[in-house]
């Protein structure tokens, strides 16, 4: 009879054997799943492929057909003034050999006849008539609806892309800067939609939420669920941070992980005199792809459903950088950081935007 002692061995071994088999039975089922998001999101682009491509076909035949007609408007045309060009040249024709007539009849001092030149007189008015240009215009009111319309066309197109722009601002949210979170040197708006960074230290009151090092302000309202879409504008600015950051980043201290993506609490992008990084837990991510771009306003899209935070520039929907964050484990709050004055280039507020409309065009 085997005692406890030598059982408990074996008892270990088979629940070892267990967990093993259960976390070898988890990459499994994760293998799968990552080869249904792998099929899933092809069969998704496959047929949002063949969209595009139907709207560039029905958008190459309307056009043949307006070109069409445009073109038998224009043939009908120069058929007209040619006919009209050879009747002219015809009347021409009879009038140089008449002229070759009169002269014999002056060479031999005969009168002309009178009937003849009276029946010239009247072929010529009515060729004058009948081709005179003023007679033959091009139907300007007709074409200049068909311009328009086909403006207004371009014109809605643009109101519908990029695509994901109008998906995004379905998702918009209202974001309210705390000032009870702001540095001292930050100056937030009473609306609490800009901040703008100032030398002067505000006379404010200490409190366990602001941040006394780093130049950051974080939203009053957080989110854990669902899809979040805001824009911050940017323009004119050489210097800023913004992302995302969990309630618990550091505040106080010269800690680096106060900052916006240097810890494990927060995702951010970063742009410094045209050079653009992303930075999470410390790493950054140098975004050379975009250096020298500037862009109007930067939009941040996170899902808790796909555990994603992407960031864009919203003018042209350009992604700059995605994190899998995974899991939402504590509320997301909204993040900025205007910079310091960087030499007097940096003085600009960043502006909380109304994310559910475009920016308007410049």
């Amino acid at each position: 009879m085997k005692t406890q002692s030598q059982d408990n061995p074996v008892k270990q071994q088979e629940h070892l054997k267990k967990q093993r088999d259960i976390l070898a039975y988890r990459m499994k089922k994760l293998s799968a799943k990552q080869e249904y998001f792998i099929k899933n999101t092809a069969e998704l682009k496959e047929k949002i492929r063949k969209k595009y491509d139907n709207m560039k076909r029905v958008l190459d035949e309307d056009m043949q057909i307006t070109m069409c007609q445009l073109d038998m408007e224009q043939e009908a045309m120069e058929r007209t003034t040619e006919e009209n060009i050879e009747k002219c040249f015809q009347l021409i024709q009879d009038l140089e050999q008449q002229l070759a007539e009169t002269a014999k009849q002056l060479d031999q001092d005969k009168a002309r006849d009178l009937d003849q030149i009276a029946e010239t007189d009247r072929r010529i008015m009515e060729t004058l008539k009948a081709t005179d240009p003023e007679c033959f215009q091009m139907d300007e009111f007709k074409n200049e609806q068909l311009l328009c319309l086909t403006i207004n066309l371009l014109l809605f197109i643009r109101s519908q892309v990029p695509v994901t722009k109008k998906l995004f601002q379905s998702y918009a949210q209202e974001v309210v800067l705390n000032p009870d979170s702001a540095h001292p040197k930050l100056i937030i708006s009473p609306a609490g939609d800009s901040v703008t960074y100032t030398d002067t230290w505000q006379e404010v009151p200490e409190n366990p939420s602001r941040f006394d090092t780093t130049l950051n302000v974080i939203s009053q309202e957080g989110f854990k669920e669902g899809r979040n879409y805001w824009e911050v504008q940017v323009s004119d600015k050489t210097y800023w941070e913004l992302g995302l950051t969990y309630p618990s980043i550091p505040r106080k201290g010269r800690e680096e992980q106060c900052w916006l993506g240097r810890g494990p609490e927060s995702w951010c992008v970063e742009y410094f005199n045209g050079d653009y990084t992303a930075w999470h837990n410390g790493v950054p991510h140098e975004l050379t792809h975009l250096t020298g771009r500037k862009f109007q306003r930067i939009g941040v899209f996170s899902s808790s459903y796909g555990g994603l935070v992407c960031f864009l520039g919203s003018d042209t929907m350009t992604p700059l950088y995605s994190f899998c964050v995974g899991p939402f484990t504590d509320a997301l709050h909204q993040a900025v950081c205007p910079g310091h004055d960087n030499q007097g280039t940096n003085w600009k507020p960043l502006l909380i935007c109304d994310a559910s409309k475009s920016a308007p065009t410049l």
